[in-house]
């Protein structure tokens, strides 16, 4: 457990983390309650962050759940009032929430002949309303709650945004296309508003996460057995560390990320935190 890396002081801050009834995002709440921040756990399963909220709150820490649908406007316009009511205006926002569908997934990695007449999902029948999901949850899944928090931003020194990005958007992964191209939007989007909020003294930046297990990815990643299954081989072979990340080290990037003082002068990067798998030919 990283706590307190680079002695980050996030007393006195107040930070929304989306996504949070997920494995990583709840992480990042932990990690930001545990430097000192008043954490506002977001999820559309208000049960799930209310658990990891508890679970701060039990630490000593101040946090609260709010069941809110990032793809609502008014909803995550309303959430932020209430979120100002109980802890004041927003310092940090943290994109997290988003993810894949099976809809937008082909069964197969490459395409050959007569594929397009089998009984199986290929490039040329998947679903248009998944691929839409998709994409919708992870790129609008972030505009919107930018819209919401930055506002409570304007004005004010030392604020900043952390979008999740992921490897798809450096190279996409073969069979999920959608959630690639959604994770490149992400980035450029991150690069977009560092200049557009530059002037305003917001800082945005992304992490990248490489590969890490979890309750999202398991089917991809394990047999029922438990044994690895021929993806996680390719995705450990071209993974220079050789294994799959942990959650808590993350928290090193997320916390020097959003220290005002040992990045005040970094913004729109997209931070790779994946075991050298962005820098492996493969040769």
């Amino acid at each position: 457990m990283i706590k307190n890396v680079l002695n980050t002081d996030l007393n006195g801050k107040v930070a929304v983390v989306t996504g949070a009834g997920g494995v990583l995002c709840s992480g990042f709440a932990k990690t930001l309650a545990r430097a000192g921040a008043k954490v506002a756990l977001l999820d559309l399963n208000e049960e799930a962050a209310k658990a990891f909220a508890d679970e701060i709150v039990a630490e000593g820490g101040t946090a609260k759940a709010y069941k809110c649908n990032v793809l609502d406007k008014d909803i995550c316009n309303a959430v932020a009032d209430e979120i100002e009511k109980d802890f004041g205006k927003c310092d940090i926002l943290i994109n997290g929430a988003g993810g894949n569908n099976a809809r937008a997934t082909t069964d197969k990695e490459y395409y050959f002949p007569g594929d397009i007449d089998e009984d199986c999902k290929n490039f040329f029948n998947l679903d248009a309303d998944g691929v839409g999901f998709v994409f919708n949850l992870n790129f609008l899944g972030t505009l919107i709650p930018t819209q919401a928090f930055a506002k409570q931003m304007l004005g004010r020194e030392g604020c900043n945004i952390i979008n999740i990005s992921s490897m798809n958007a450096f190279t996409p992964l073969t069979k999920i296309p959608a959630y690639s191209g959604a994770k490149a939007a992400i980035s450029n989007f991150t690069q977009w508003l560092a200049v557009h909020f530059s002037k305003e003294g917001i800082r945005v930046n992304a992490i990248a996460p490489g590969f890490f297990s979890t309750k999202q990815n398991a089917a991809l990643l394990w047999n029922e057995d438990g044994s690895p299954t021929p993806r996680t081989g390719k995705i450990l072979a071209a993974t220079p560390m050789g294994r799959f990340g942990e959650a808590k080290e993350l928290d090193g990037a997320l916390l020097f990320l959003v220290n005002n003082e040992a990045a005040g002068f970094i913004t729109g990067v997209v931070l790779p935190v994946d075991g050298g798998f962005s820098s492996y030919s493969g040769v």
